[in-house]
């Protein structure tokens, strides 16, 4: 049995009970504040401010500084996702079109009461991290399981880390999801659906942005080309969470898009896996 079962177990509904609390800040990340900690107002959620950030320590990266520890190595490493979170979802599909899968542990975080075992392992990971941690535990986060530390909860960072871990595609086929050539497409893409592709977008700025990204498929399979890049996962996660079909009836290529990519192994088990036990 491969070693990245997830942890998580399917609940009914994502709400936490009363022990510890969650919630998702506008940009879909996983927020889950200490036990007994009371919920973050709606207010607070809607500023990433509100969401203290870990020591400036913990922001490593993979391959990055090697004298701090953290290399490139198969099982080394595990992901903390949360249920529902888009985010989590970007990272659940790039493990699966990376071919990483069997070497990244995945460890899914839903209700406390339905997954007690993984809230209390990323508890322990914050707090392996700053002595006396008194912050929220946010996911997604990228764990070293050598030392039981957090290497980042920048979801940015773990997507480029994730690229440089040695992947399971025989001969090298995975593919090139961060073309140094496109990274500046990607990123500004990324900002962009970030901003104006999300259901609580204004309608105007929502639809200008949808005709930007209809015309980018015009003679091309993906969005910034003919290969399939991290541009894609971005936009096939923004698109899903529009809601129902409808809204993209009134531009085919997008709604083929999303189905033609949805069909992919990657995609449909990366999906799977976030939101079976949303």
């Amino acid at each position: 049995m491969p070693e990245t079962a997830s942890r998580g177990s399917s609940t009914a509904g994502s709400r936490p009970c009363g022990q510890s609390s969650t919630t998702h800040t506008d940009d879909g990340e996983g927020l889950f504040t200490r036990a007994g900690g009371p919920s973050p107002s709606p207010s607070a959620t809607r500023s990433r401010t509100s969401v203290p950030p870990l020591p400036r320590t913990a922001h490593s990266r993979i391959g990055v500084g090697l004298a701090g520890g953290f290399y490139p190595a198969p099982h080394r490493y595990e992901v903390y996702l949360a249920a529902s979170c888009p985010r989590s979802l970007r990272i659940s599909i790039t493990l699966g079109l990376l071919g990483l899968t069997n070497s990244v542990a995945t460890t899914l975080l839903t209700h406390p009461a339905g997954t007690p075992d993984a809230f209390a392992s990323l508890r322990r990971a914050y707090e392996a991290t700053e002595h006396h941690y008194d912050g929220p535990f946010t996911a997604p986060a990228l764990c070293d399981r050598w030392t039981g530390r957090i290497v980042s909860n920048d979801t940015s960072d773990i997507l480029r880390d994730l690229t440089g871990l040695p992947s399971e595609h025989a001969g090298g086929d995975a593919p090139t999801l961060l073309p140094p050539s496109l990274a500046a497409d990607i990123e500004a893409l990324r900002d962009l659906l970030d901003r104006d592709v999300t259901p609580s977008a204004r309608p105007t700025d929502r639809t200008a942005a949808l005709d930007l990204l209809d015309c980018q498929l015009t003679g091309a399979a993906f969005v910034l080309g003919d290969s399939l890049t991290a541009a894609d996962v971005d936009a096939w996660v923004a698109l899903s969470q529009l809601g129902p079909a409808e809204v993209l009836c009134s531009h085919p290529r997008l709604r083929d898009y999303v189905h033609r990519l949805g069909e992919l192994p990657a995609f449909r088990t990366g999906n799977d896996g976030v939101r079976a036990a949303a």
